[in-house]
């Protein structure tokens, strides 16, 4: 009978997820869709509780109540500029746990291996398919969490957003990659072989290491996303171990709608998964920084003041947000701007580009903090032909997905990227500090183009004059 009830909990679980994901597919029912999957995580975990036999159940309401707490904190001090960063720390404890369980499970049969072996042949479970999913949680879960942690530095500016290369890189990763199948393979066909699983582990960490670090910052979306698709996949792997229903089913979904998700990333920038991985993409041309100037484009210059008035008179405006806008905390301001346009009389709305910000939905989930109405959010496809007929396109702190280079420049990295059309417009203004390229590494022909006009300055203050602006006339 309680083995029944633990099925049946297992299977409204998953359910649950399968619904959550469902709606956290678009905006207006994320949240919906966050307790849902919530709700089924915490009947999987209850059921688990009944089922469990070895750990004392002091131990597990002990590690709830502490990571309720953890939870909880987070949620309230971490600011909504900071969601990549949680979201790449998620991903790698996430990895961690299902290492740890994994390898928690391959102590548990070295101690007592007549009782483990009794349970395998109960269940009709050959001892080699185990410590091969021992083997791939171990694996997955490792590069997990290493991965992850290098992800939330780049992003935290603890290490160059640039991309890491050294010569002979994918050559060295392969021969590790090779070497880790050999010490699988010795681990496998003899468990008691300590000093394999220990090299399993080693370049487990190691690869987490060596993958991402050649990865620039503009390509962070696609990471996150692939990352979270491992800690899926590396809960999925244990999920097997433990011959656990609901931790494979979960795992089973984070695992596939990540690589969905990172397909989605990828198509938003035209570009392979492999060419991302293994590109080395973002490396910076110095010689396109300077102050205010690039090499071979002249540029307008205009105030904020002027730029207001613009605003003011025109009858449409698109805001395009970036990661810019991210850096300033901008976004109460850009909303603040956005009403007193719209009292103006001004039709406003937001195009977001698929890879803007350094996560999936990072700008859709900024402008939600802001208290914008979802009804204003378009993707790209959605408005793209909106902005010939746009008085003013505003781009704040946005640059590679607004590139015109991307539609004819067959020699930039960029070529064949979808971009948002912001030059179509009648007249365009960029939000920018200086000229910098964006983390693609390239300058912007945009800011050249006769329809477009430079405001220079921090995002949040520059948003802030112009809202000031309004408001006095």
């Amino acid at each position: 009978m309680q083995s029944n009830l633990i099925m049946i909990s297992y299977i409204l679980s998953a359910i649950l997820f399968i619904v959550g994901i469902k709606r956290l597919g678009k905006v207006k029912t994320a949240r919906q869709g966050n307790f849902l999957s919530t709700l089924g995580m915490l009947i999987a975990i209850i059921a688990t509780l009944f089922k469990m036999d070895a750990i004392p159940l002091n131990w597990v309401m002990g590690g709830i109540v502490l990571g309720a707490i953890i939870g909880a904190y987070s949620a309230t001090k971490v600011a909504m500029t900071a969601m990549p960063e949680m979201v790449a720390i998620f991903n790698g404890f996430g990895g961690a746990a299902s290492a740890l369980v994994a390898s928690a499970e391959l102590f548990k049969f070295l101690n007592q291996k007549d009782i483990y072996l009794q349970k395998l042949a109960e269940t009709n479970s050959a001892l080699s398919v185990t410590m091969i999913t021992i083997v791939l949680s171990v694996i997955i879960g490792s590069l997990t969490f290493t991965g992850s942690f290098i992800a939330w530095g780049k992003l935290q500016g603890k290490i160059s957003g640039q991309p890491i290369t050294y010569p002979g890189q994918n050559i060295i990763n392969a021969l590790i990659l090779i070497g880790v199948i050999i010490a699988s393979y010795f681990f496998v066909i003899n468990p008691d072989n300590l000093n394999a699983f220990y090299i399993i582990l080693g370049i487990g960490l190691l690869l987490g290491i060596l993958s991402v670090i050649p990865i620039g910052g503009a390509d962070m979306p696609v990471v996150i996303s692939l990352l979270n698709s491992y800690s899926g996949i590396a809960a999925a792997s244990t999920g097997f171990v433990l011959q656990n229903q609901a931790l494979i089913v979960s795992g089973c979904l984070v695992g596939a709608s990540g690589i969905f998700l990172t397909n989605i990333m990828c198509k938003g920038m035209n570009r392979s998964l492999g060419n991302v991985l293994f590109s080395a993409f973002g490396k910076v041309d110095k010689s396109v920084i300077g102050s205010k100037s690039v090499v071979g484009v002249s540029i307008k210059e205009m105030s904020a003041d002027n730029a207001a008035y613009t605003m003011q008179a025109a009858e449409s405006v698109i805001i395009v947000p970036g990661y810019g806008m991210a850096v300033a905390q901008a976004q109460h301001e850009v909303r603040k701007l956005a009403d007193e346009l719209e009292r103006e009389g001004v039709n406003v709305k937001f195009a977001v580009h698929p890879v803007a910000g350094r996560m999936p939905g990072h700008m859709n989930v900024l402008l939600a903090e802001a208290n914008i109405s979802y009804d204003k959010l378009f993707d790209m496809d959605e408005i793209n032909d909106d902005f010939s007929g746009t008085d003013v396109a505003l781009i704040i702190g946005a640059n590679d997905v607004v590139n015109p280079a991307a539609r004819h420049d067959e020699s930039s990295p960029i070529y064949g990227m979808p971009i948002l059309n912001v030059d179509h417009a009648k007249t365009t203004f960029v939000l920018k500090r200086s000229m910098n390229p964006g983390f693609a590494g390239i300058s912007n022909e945009l800011f050249g183009y006769e329809n477009n006009y430079m405001v220079f300055g921090d995002a949040k203050a520059t948003v802030s004059q112009l809202v000031e602006t309004l408001k006095e006339n």
